[in-house]
Parts: C-alpha cells; sequence; structure tokens
C-alpha cells in the first residue's frame, strides 16, 4: 500500500498530464481556427432597427465603401503616359474577381453628359489614350467644364486623378488587400500612387493587429517574469505563476476557436489582460505560503499545502468571482467585440483561479516546497514595520486622507461631463502613420474617403420628378458642403443641373434645377437612353418613390461625423412638409449607432457589475454593510478613471469602453482580499489595533505585490503601435494603482470606523 506523499506525487503528476492534454486540443485550435475581423458591419447587432434600414437601402442603391487609389503626376496628369497608366489600372482593377467591372469608375470610365444638335448625349472622356497637345488640351477642357467630375476624380490642380472600385463587405481578405497593395505599386514611378479608403483601412488593422498581439506577448511575458521573480524571489515559483496564465489565455482563445468567434481588434489584449490578471492568485497563494512557513520553519508540504488551501481558497475564488463578474458585465453591450471580449476574458479568469488552485498544490507536492526568503532570520516585527506604521499613519491622519480623497472624486466627476465617444478607425492608428498620412492626403484633394448616405423616400411615385423637392436637395447639399468635414455630395439632382446646363449650350445661368416636372422627366428618358441606367439607380429608385444623396466626409471622427448630421437634421421639417422622410445608411452612419450602443453598454455594465458585486460581497461575508464598503475602491476608481479621460479629451471607443470592466473586476479583488484578512485577525485577535496591523502586514503587503504585478504587465500595452491600446493600458495601471490606494486608505478607514466585525468599540 503506497503512503499518503506518494499518493499525492502521483495525482499530482496525472493531473498536470491531464491539463497540459486538454491544452494542447485547444491549442490546436486556437492555431488552426482563429481569424482576425475588421468590417464594422460585423462588429453591430444585426436585428437593431437602424441597421436593417441601412442594409436595406444599401442594397436598393448598391451602397458600397471604396478603395481610392490616387494617381499623381507634379507635372500634371494631362499627358499621354499619366493617362495610360489609369486606364490600364481601371483595367486591372475591372478584371479582379471581387470587383464588378461596372463598380470602378474613373476619369477613364467615367461618363460624360454633354449636349448635342439631336438633343443630349453621353459619352466618355477619352477610350484611346490622346497624345495631340490638342486632343490633351480638349480632354481637360472637358474635364474643367463637368463639375460631376471636377474635383471629384480629377483634383483642382490637375496633378492627381483618383480611381474608385467598389467592393462588397463579403470579398475583402487579408490577401485581397495585399495584392490591391501590390498593383498600386507596381504602377509607380515616376507617377506615385495612394491607396485609402474604408476597406484599406480595415485592412491595416486586420494586418497589424496580430502583428501587435505577436510584440505585446512576448514583451509582457518578459516583464511579468521579471516582476514576479521580484515579488516572489523564486524561479520554481514565478515559472508555475507564469504557467498559470498561459495555460488560461489558451484555454480562452481556444475555446473562442471552436465557437467560431473571431478575434476583433480589441480581442488581441486578450493575452495581455489575462497574463496581467492571473497572476493575482499565484501571488496570494505563494504569499500566504511564504508567510505559513515563516512562522512554521518545520512544516511538511502537505501540511503547507493543506492550510494555502484551506485559508485561501474561499478569497481566491471569491475574487476571480468578482472579477469574472466585471467582465461578463459587458454582456449588456450590444457590441459583438466588447460583448465577447467580457465572455472569454472572464472565462480566461475562471481558469486562471482553477488552474492556480490546481497546478500549485501539485507542483508543490512533486517538486517540494520553495527555499526559504533571506529574511528568515528576521523576526515578525522586524518584516511587519512598514505595514504597522502605514496603518498607524492612515487611521491618525484619517481626515487629510478623506479629504484629498474628496477633492480628487469632485474633480472626476467635473470631468465626466467632458467625456465623449468615438467610433473612428483611422484614429486607432498613430497619427504619422502611412494609412493616415495617406488617408489625410486624398481627402486634402477629393471630397473625401467616408461617405454618409441621406435616404429620402416618399409613399407618392415621381415625386423626386418634382422641382420643389430636388431644389431642397440641392439647397441641403449646398449646406452640409460649407462645412469643412464635407468634402462634396452627389444625387440626383447634380445629373439634373448638369443636364440642364448642357442643354441650355452650357450656360452657366442654367446649372440649377428644371422649374417643370415635365422638362425633369424629359431629361431624365434622354440619359436612360443614351447613358447607363444603372448609374441613375446609385441614386433614385425606379420609381423615383426613393433617393439617395450621397455626402462624401474627410474624417470618420464620430464629431466630425456629427456635425454634418446636425445640418442634414434642419432640413427634416423641410422635406416632411412636401411628403419625404429623411433617414441615413452606409458606414459613417452605422458608426454613429454604434457610438450610441458603446455609451448604453458602458452605462449599464458599470451599474450592473457594481450593483452584482455589492450582492455578492454581502453574501459572501454574510453582511449588507460589508457589500457597500467593499466596492467604494471600485466606485472611486471608475469615477477618477472616466474623470481623467474626459479631462485629457481620451474618447470611449471599443478599446477604452472595457475600462469600467476591468476597473471594477480588477480592482475589487484587494477589496475582498483586505476583507478577508481583517475578518479573520479581527475575529482571532479582538482588538482593533492588532487587526488593522496585521492586516496591512498579511494582505496589504500581497495586493501591494499584486497591483504592482498587473500594473507593469498593463504598462507592456504603451508598446503597442495603436494608440486606443496605449490610453487602455495607462489607465488600467493607474486604475489598479488607485484601486490599490483606495482600499488600504478609505475603504480601511471605513471598516475601522464601522466596528462591523467587533461587538464593542475598543480603545
Amino acid at each position: 500500500m503506497k503512503c499518503p506523499k506518494h499518493k499525492n506525487v502521483i495525482l499530482s503528476v496525472i493531473t498536470l498530464v491531464i491539463i497540459a492534454a486538454a491544452t494542447a486540443v485547444f491549442f490546436d485550435k486556437m492555431v488552426e481556427n482563429s481569424r482576425m475581423e475588421t468590417d464594422l458591419d460585423e462588429y453591430m447587432p444585426n436585428d437593431h432597427p437602424a441597421f436593417i434600414f441601412s442594409d436595406q437601402a444599401e442594397e436598393i442603391f448598391d451602397i458600397k465603401d471604396g478603395i481610392l487609389i490616387a494617381v499623381e503626376n507634379k507635372g500634371g496628369i494631362y499627358n499621354s503616359r499619366t493617362l495610360q497608366k489609369i486606364k490600364d489600372l481601371t483595367k486591372d482593377l475591372e478584371r479582379m474577381k471581387e470587383i464588378n467591372k461596372d463598380e470602378v469608375t474613373s476619369l477613364y470610365s467615367a461618363e460624360n453628359i454633354i449636349g448635342t444638335e439631336e438633343g443630349l448625349d453621353v459619352k466618355d472622356f477619352y477610350r484611346s489614350v490622346p497624345t495631340s497637345e490638342t486632343a490633351l488640351q480638349n480632354l481637360r477642357d472637358d474635364v474643367r467644364n463637368n463639375d460631376m467630375v471636377y474635383k471629384r476624380i480629377v483634383s483642382e490642380n490637375e496633378e492627381i486623378a483618383l480611381i474608385i472600385a467598389e467592393i462588397g463587405d463579403d470579398v475583402f481578405s487579408i490577401e485581397f488587400y495585399h495584392r490591391i497593395l501590390d498593383l498600386a505599386k507596381s504602377y509607380e514611378g515616376p507617377e506615385k500612387l495612394y491607396v485609402a479608403g474604408v476597406p484599406i483601412v480595415e485592412g491595416t488593422l486586420a494586418y497589424l493587429g496580430p502583428k501587435d498581439m505577436q510584440i505585446m506577448v512576448p514583451i509582457v511575458i518578459l516583464v511579468i517574469i521579471f516582476v514576479l521573480y521580484f515579488v516572489l524571489r523564486s524561479i520554481r515559483n514565478t515559472i508555475f505563476a507564469l504557467f498559470v496564465v498561459l495555460l488560461s489565455t489558451i484555454w480562452a482563445f481556444g475555446l473562442m476557436a471552436m465557437f467560431g468567434i473571431p478575434i476583433y481588434s480589441v480581442s488581441t489584449m486578450i493575452p495581455v489582460m489575462l497574463i496581467a490578471i492571473g497572476v493575482a492568485d499565484s501571488i496570494h497563494l505563494y504569499n500566504h505560503l511564504d508567510l505559513f512557513l515563516f512562522e512554521n520553519p518545520d512544516a511538511s508540504k502537505t501540511d503547507a499545502v493543506k492550510d494555502m488551501l484551506k485559508i485561501m481558497w474561499k478569497p481566491v475564488a471569491m475574487t476571480s468571482i468578482t472579477t469574472a463578474v466585471g467582465f461578463v458585465s459587458l454582456l449588456t453591450s450590444e457590441v459583438y467585440p466588447i460583448k465577447y471580449f467580457g465572455i472569454f476574458t472572464a472565462f480566461g479568469v475562471m481558469m486562471a483561479m482553477v488552474f492556480s488552485l490546481v497546478i500549485i498544490p501539485a507542483a508543490i507536492f512533486v517538486f517540494g516546497l520553495p527555499k526559504r526568503k533571506a529574511h528568515d532570520n528576521m523576526s515578525k516585527e522586524d518584516t511587519g514595520k512598514s505595514a504597522y506604521r502605514f496603518a498607524d499613519w492612515t487611521v491618525k491622519f484619517k481626515g487629510l486622507v478623506i479629504s484629498i480623497t474628496g477633492v480628487i472624486v469632485i474633480g472626476s466627476i467635473i470631468g465626466i461631463s467632458e467625456v465623449w465617444i468615438n467610433s473612428s478607425f483611422l484614429e486607432k492608428f498613430e497619427k504619422n502613420s502611412e494609412i493616415v498620412l495617406t488617408d489625410a492626403y486624398i481627402n486634402q484633394h477629393f471630397g473625401g474617403t467616408n461617405t454618409i448616405n441621406v435616404i429620402l423616400d416618399s409613399p407618392n411615385k415621381d415625386v423626386f420628378k418634382e422641382p420643389e423637392v430636388q431644389r431642397i436637395i440641392d439647397k441641403m447639399q449646398n449646406d452640409v458642403e460649407s462645412i469643412d468635414v464635407v468634402g462634396n455630395s452627389f444625387s440626383l439632382a447634380d445629373y439634373l443641373r448638369r443636364m440642364n446646363k448642357v442643354m441650355h449650350a452650357d450656360d452657366p445661368a442654367y446649372d440649377i434645377i428644371p422649374d417643370s416636372k415635365n422638362l425633369i422627366a424629359q431629361y431624365l428618358l434622354l440619359y436612360e437612353m443614351s447613358g447607363d441606367p444603372d448609374n441613375l439607380w446609385k441614386v433614385v429608385d425606379y420609381d423615383y418613390k426613393q433617393a439617395n444623396v450621397n455626402v462624401q466626409l474627410r474624417s470618420d471622427n464620430s464629431k466630425e461625423v456629427d456635425r454634418a448630421i446636425e445640418i442634414l437634421e434642419k432640413y427634416r421639417d423641410e422635406f416632411s412638409e412636401v411628403g419625404v422622410n429623411l433617414n441615413y445608411a452606409g458606414s459613417a452612419y452605422k458608426a454613429i449607432v454604434f457610438n450610441d450602443l458603446i455609451l448604453e453598454g458602458q452605462i449599464l455594465s458599470l451599474l450592473l457589475s457594481v450593483l452584482i458585486i455589492i450582492v455578492l460581497l454581502s453574501i459572501m461575508f454574510k453582511k449588507i454593510s460589508i457589500g457597500f464598503i467593499g466596492s467604494i475602491p471600485i466606485i472611486i476608481t471608475a469615477l477618477i478613471s472616466f474623470g481623467l479621460m474626459g479631462l485629457l479629451d481620451i474618447p470611449l471607443n471599443t478599446t477604452t469602453a472595457l475600462i469600467s470592466s476591468i476597473a471594477v473586476g480588477i480592482g475589487i479583488d484587494y477589496a475582498v482580499h483586505f476583507i478577508e484578512s481583517y475578518k479573520i485577525h479581527a475575529l482571532e485577535s479582538r482588538d482593533k489595533a492588532i487587526t488593522i496591523r496585521e492586516t496591512m502586514h498579511h494582505t496589504g503587503r500581497a495586493i501591494l505585490f499584486n497591483a504592482f504585478v498587473v500594473i507593469a504587465g498593463f504598462l507592456v500595452l504603451l508598446f503597442s503601435v495603436f494608440p486606443p491600446n496605449r490610453s487602455l493600458g495607462a489607465l488600467v495601471s493607474l486604475n489598479m494603482f488607485t484601486s490599490f490606494l483606495g482600499t488600504v486608505t478609505i475603504m480601511f478607514l471605513v471598516l475601522y470606523k464601522s466596528n462591523v466585525y467587533f461587538k464593542k468599540k475598543n480603545k
């Protein structure tokens, strides 16, 4: 019959082997199935009314995001070589299987509506490349005289021509993204080519996201190894603490892959999050083990493990559950990346708890107890001197502590009023990055790389042949184009003004909406006969009951998009008077709705997580008062976090929207460990002075180590190529510091003054 010692070792080895085998399965799934998702449409709930309407409008008017390729020649584009390149590049794009031939617009493929003796005609600007000076000058004149092309696909300085290739959301891939970039590069010299547009921004994000994660994860591992060794003073303990968090990360990503959940840009932070958070359980377990061996130097590993699990399983479980609750509260968000981030980070946190309570004891049985530290010969009073002094000072200067906290909270509340939301994809990149500079360059010379579609509809057939309705549209376009963020707009009104002008010998006085409905109907009939009606159906439907006004924006910043919508909204009543409804569609509009969803999710998740944690703490400690006391640090931390965001003009987005759940989820750990330790020492000593000193010595030290490791882990995000990730890293690190400080000061003082574990007030 085997002795208990050997049984423990055998069971421990078997347990470690089973965990390793299961991890191999999750790792295989993670490598095999993980994919990056950057399509903004896939971030949003399909059943949201605004998105349903937008999708329907996109289907009716064939609204698609465009890839923009700008061809620049400093000497001017009106030369045979540059015009030939525009033609060849247009044809190459048309031949790509991902692009419909009719969806490529350039100077070569654009229509030129002109007036003739017979009436109205639609011609190409050029089919064969002009070579003579006369032909080139005629082409230049044709472009200058056509407002539907000039400053839209040919720049005002005539040095840049724009090629627009519209694509569907379902065809874009990283491989296609690289083919577009390679194609553009192959046409360079002496012309310079710039590639931009929403699909390119999304593609660049999809390309850089995984690369950023590949850089971040090794750095955070190295940082955590260094900090853990500094805290634990043991190579063996450091290895197993790190082993725990790496396993939990693999299991979280493996589970995502098993359910077919893609990796969103925000998902790339899950490894950093779990590695930084997951070590907390190991730190508390090893800290307790160290103190136990300090007081019981001759204890066996069985006794040490039993004591560690007996005393620590409850606070470790409680802190993991409360942390998971903070992340699970993100399920209130309708934004898929945030929702999935919450689910799988919570799963990783719980697995880190399980692995900590299983792997660390198993490792002790297999490899033995860690070696004693350098302070073995020090007395308990010597090791706890700093903690005792801090506890005494906090009580002595409680008035000062409370006053400082009050001032900070008031300042934070003022800052919260300035918090704003930004769903911009472009602002996820550095301001001096190539993608941002390219986008800015094209925006400088053309209408804009982003669009919002104003969808007008009426139950009345042919309503958009009415001159009165078209004049309102024309006035709205002129008004919205007056602000700098709007570069251009396009609608049926542009067609009608162009046709009216050319039918009156290009007289500028007739560059207006025709006065007669019959005349408008005749113009449209002439265009349908001589031009491509499919182009017309992009701005109006067949029955002329619905219309699409395309507004080009020079920024996807949410504040800027709101400025444009504010002007468009002024025309809602005017359209209503003629029986026309005004709505919106397109990617820029979806981004605005996306903002509202982020804000709603933030408020709900924060309130829900705080409420659940108050209830959980009340149940765990069997006192309602403890629930409220324990929530003090996280409430203060959340206020400071959002206050700083407002004061520093850091917007809420899909990345920084995670701050509240992180602040609540991680910050509550410190309170749980502190209260549990305070309770134990209070019941043992029945003396307040001893309780506050021993709690600060035993647990204050552990949560200081915990905060130190987590802060170091999140500061690694400062090396990210994405500014929102860096903001998150800095803010979360600050959160961890304020949560720790709030726990050992304000919460500690409230706990001390409440006498919650003392029936009689002690002197």
